[in-house]
């Protein structure tokens, strides 16, 4: 297992907000971001800009705002962009709904927009080969094209995680990953362009709430998904990872909170509490953390023709 690597929140009070912020989709050059920013009654997705070494205060989407839209996710190229939203399937129809975790609550669909110069075009349903029903959540692109996300399992009610195939201008029926065999709750994927790897939350053991695993694919076969640890998994939920723009980092959200230690002073109890008005109250903050020390680990017992973690399970 590699070395512990730091955890940081992402662009503090600006980015991670006091909302629920979540699901980071980064252009190419990771120069802007789109993220979801949601309370328990609203969502929308938001965009912020570098300017420095700083991000500008976040906007609502122009393609969002009018529906609860969330968990944006780009095209590897940027031409494009993959969100969750429950706005009306058909035109003038109701707003999608579901059942999960055993209540009728806002549902959801993907929808594609696509670049049109400096803007976007208007959101386009993807076709029923992927949206298979009403709670269909959290896509991510491959270079391909092909799109992995989450959706309910008819046997079990859990989530399990799918891939549509892109080929020849259609996506074709969306069919379960192997690994997500519906015995556990797997939500959340973050797959690599190439589809060497996946990211992604699970409640399966040993959880405490919803951790994040990594799985390799090696020779076509998908490996056992292996344990973060308490390296990046915090004892509350971690959940919603993405990749960044460069491939090396990994974005998560985490209900995760900075530890406070008492007795304190006046001057501390007035830093503490600027610190929770501004993002750290226990809600949903985007964190992130390098990935390269799991992608070099896997590469080394490869190479070295060991046992590698992946390959048999190992959880740390």
């Amino acid at each position: 297992m590699p070395p512990a690597p730091p955890v940081s929140v992402f662009a503090p009070g600006v980015v991670s907000g006091p909302a629920h912020d979540s699901a980071p989709a980064f252009s190419p050059d990771g120069n802007t971001v789109y993220f979801g920013r949601s309370s328990p009654v609203q969502s929308a997705i938001y965009v912020a800009h570098r300017r420095g070494n700083t991000w500008s205060e976040p906007e609502v989407a122009p393609f969002s705002g009018a529906w609860n839209d969330m968990e944006p996710a780009f095209a590897p190229d940027g031409s494009w962009l993959v969100f969750v939203s429950n706005r009306p399937a058909r035109a003038g129809g109701p707003p999608i709904e579901a059942t999960y975790n055993g209540n009728t609550q806002k549902g959801g669909n993907l929808w594609r927009v696509d670049r049109r110069g400096d803007g976007w075009g208007e959101p386009v349903r993807l076709p029923d080969t992927v949206n298979t029903n009403p709670s269909t959540f959290a896509p991510s692109v491959a270079a391909d094209g092909s799109l992995w996300f989450m959706t309910t399992d008819a046997a079990s009610g859990k989530f399990r995680l799918y891939r549509s195939q892109f080929r020849n201008g259609r996506y074709e029926t969306a069919q379960p990953l192997p690994f997500s065999d519906g015995r556990a709750t797997d939500v959340d994927p973050a797959v690599a362009p190439d589809e060497s790897f996946v990211v992604f939350g699970s409640g399966r053991l040993p959880k405490r709430g919803i951790d994040l695993f990594i799985a390799f694919r090696d020779g076509g076969k998908w490996s056992e998904p292996v344990w973060f640890g308490d390296m990046v998994n915090s004892p509350g939920s971690d959940a919603e990872p993405r990749l960044g723009a460069d491939l090396k980092t990994l974005y998560f959200s985490s209900e995760r909170a900075v530890p406070v230690a008492f007795p304190r002073s006046q001057a501390q109890a007035r830093e503490d509490t600027a610190r929770m008005l501004a993002w750290d109250n226990g809600n949903y903050n985007i964190w992130s953390t390098p990935l390269q020390p799991w992608l070099d680990a896997h590469r080394h017992a490869d190479a070295q023709g060991t046992a590698s973690p992946a390959k048999h399970g190992h959880r740390g």
